[in-house]
């Protein structure tokens, strides 16, 4: 048997980290209901035996696609808030969220936890508390930021920083909302550059 053969003849080599994300894409464009466990097989080119052997389950597979995909989003506002002032801040929020939201579709698999695919999961599903845990922890690093702000003198000293946080959230959710409902890069960076804009002219009539 030639190289070229027993080459061929391999399995392809698992990639867990990959299968997730494939996974990932697929509820994201289908939904939970809509996606049968042939499509991920064939999507993920593993046996049924060998998509059970490694996640259990279709329920479990989607479970880790949204675990893992809530530390990919997480990751954004890690980056951000650690940036030295607040306009650079909320810029990279806003612009890192569209490029998540819609980048290419062999990295991106959209955003997964505002997608059909969060709606339509079964109730024996875990699902709402990983979005609920992602978002509380990204809003309270948004406002510990903010906070930062105002103590340092960034912002004036009465500035509501619940609220600006909660606006910024905002503008953040709708650019996920719009992008499932398949707004194109293009306008979602048109609006999150306009918001920023619009936000700037905040913070620089809020300095004292």
């Amino acid at each position: 048997m030639s190289q070229q053969q027993r080459t061929r003849g391999r399995p392809r080599a698992f990639d867990r980290d990959r299968a997730v994300l494939d996974a990932a894409r697929l509820f994201w464009r289908r939904g939970y209901s809509g996606t049968s466990t042939r499509d991920l097989t064939a999507a993920l080119g593993l046996s049924t035996s060998s998509l059970y052997a490694a996640f259990g389950s279709k329920a479990g597979l989607f479970e880790e696609a949204v675990r893992t995909y809530a530390e990919r989003y997480r990751e954004i506002y890690r980056q951000a808030v650690a940036e030295k002032d607040l306009r650079t801040v909320i810029d990279r929020l806003l612009i890192d969220s569209v490029h998540e939201f819609t980048g290419p579709s062999d990295v991106h698999p959209g955003c997964l936890l505002s997608s059909a695919a969060m709606t339509d999961s079964t109730s024996t599903l875990d699902t709402s508390a990983y979005y609920a845990e992602l978002h509380g922890w990204n809003e309270r690093a948004l406002l510990a930021r903010i906070e930062r702000a105002v103590q340092d003198g960034e912002l004036a000293a009465g500035t509501d920083a619940a609220a600006l946080t909660g606006l910024v959230q905002s503008v953040v959710h709708g650019l996920s909302v719009r992008a499932n409902l398949g707004a194109t890069h293009e306008d979602l960076m048109a609006t999150a550059r306009l918001a920023h804009e619009l936000l700037c002219r905040h913070l620089t009539a809020s300095t004292p």
